[in-house]
């Protein structure tokens, strides 16, 4: 059955309406958030313009701006690609730590190789330990019916505390430090620096701070966009997502695809600790972590689950949280206060339904893979 391609002003339309919902839910959230600050007597004018100026106003904020987007771009990735198949990767934070802790394990060791077998090797170990960390729970809920976002979210406090022992400096009671641990730390718990072969080397140097992992980033959701997209497998998660019952129908392997598609989600956020690690920190600790893990749910959700719309929600993460502490020097706002927005954010976006009787926003209905496939569509 042959079609036409859709004309370039449906298109427009298209991506106009997809836009509409996370750009309203965005100023509706700032404006709520301004309305917190002035209840608590502070000037929200004041705290945007420091927020605007700390991620924009000069080449560091740029640069600090640019540098968060590449933890942020793939956390939200991963997040985004569960999505695509119907599951809920609640464990990008704990697939993040061991990224991390499987890269840097790679990073502190072999020297002698050259850079260009180490540093690849210490990303894809980077990957690897991420892909296994997802690929728990899909082998799980395919065999054993477990919910991933149950064991998802037991999973993230398994990684941290896997990744705390490896660091573990030891103690009075004679207790043995972990194995990756730096005896040249002390009491601190932490790696010694990867070697310079492992690491990604600087796009700018100190003190902008930009690393080459910006283009591993932007590869990452044009792979990404191109799988999911231009691909038969890519065609075959997005059916899982929408119409299990279709695509089983269709003869469609239902329980590779979920083990492999939240495995792939594993693998971005093991890939995110593995560029800061090699790229930012050159070494590894517990709290290195962060919170880029949650931030990628909101991230997936604001970006529609789309790549390019998770980069630009992670642009825009990544400015606010590099505008954060201007924001609060210059106005004398809690720093906090991004977090209240992001929140904001995160609650318009996953109900969509708000934003559309606030502004009065007629919901077209979106013809999904598993439509086409019951109309006979053969491709994707």
């Amino acid at each position: 059955m042959t079609t036409a391609s859709p004309s370039v002003p449906t298109t427009l339309s298209r991506i106009f309406r997809s836009l509409l919902v996370p750009v309203l839910a965005l100023l509706t959230a700032l404006l709520l958030g301004a309305v917190v600050m002035l209840l608590s007597g502070d000037n929200p004018l004041v705290a945007y313009q420091g927020l605007w100026e700390g991620a924009f106003g000069s080449g560091r904020a740029w640069a600090t701006t640019v540098r968060k987007i590449v933890p942020f771009t793939l956390a939200g990735l991963s997040v985004a690609v569960a999505f695509k198949a119907g599951l809920f990767n609640i464990g990008a934070a704990g697939q993040f730590l061991m990224g991390s802790v499987f890269s840097v394990f790679i990073g502190v060791n072999f020297e002698g190789l050259p850079a260009y077998i180490h540093l690849p090797l210490a990303l894809l170990f980077g990957i690897l330990g991420g892909m296994l960390w997802g690929a728990i729970p899909g082998i799980l809920k395919v065999y054993t019916g477990a919910h991933e976002v149950i064991v998802t979210i037991m999973l993230n406090y398994v990684a941290s505390l896997f990744a705390g022992w490896t660091v573990y400096a030891g103690g009075t009671q004679g207790q043995r430090p972990g194995p990756l641990w730096d005896p040249t730390a002390g009491a601190i718990s932490e790696t010694p620096d990867v070697l310079m072969s492992a690491r990604i080397p600087w796009l700018f140097e100190p003190p902008y701070r930009v690393h080459y992992g910006v283009f591993i980033a932007l590869f990452a959701v044009i792979f990404i966009w191109w799988l999911i997209y231009k691909t038969t497998i890519g065609f075959e998660i997005r059916t899982v997502g929408q119409n299990l019952r279709a695509a089983r129908y269709a003869g469609m392997r239902v329980n590779w695809i979920l083990i492999f598609t939240i495995a792939l989600a594993g693998g971005l956020a093991g890939l995110a600790g593995a560029i800061e690690t090699l790229g930012l920190n050159h070494k590894f600790a517990p709290e290195f972590g962060g919170g880029v893990g949650f931030d990628g749910i909101t991230v997936a959700l604001l970006g529609q689950t789309h790549p390019f719309g998770v980069l630009l929600a992670a642009f825009l993460f990544g400015a606010m949280d590099a505008g954060a502490a201007r924001m609060q020097f210059q106005s004398g706002v809690a720093a906090d206060i991004i977090q209240v927005i992001q929140a904001l954010i995160l609650a318009m976006v996953a109900a969509p339904a708000i934003i559309r009787m606030i502004y009065r926003i007629r919901q077209v209905p979106a013809e999904t893979d598993a439509t086409k496939l019951s109309q006979g569509w053969g491709g994707s």
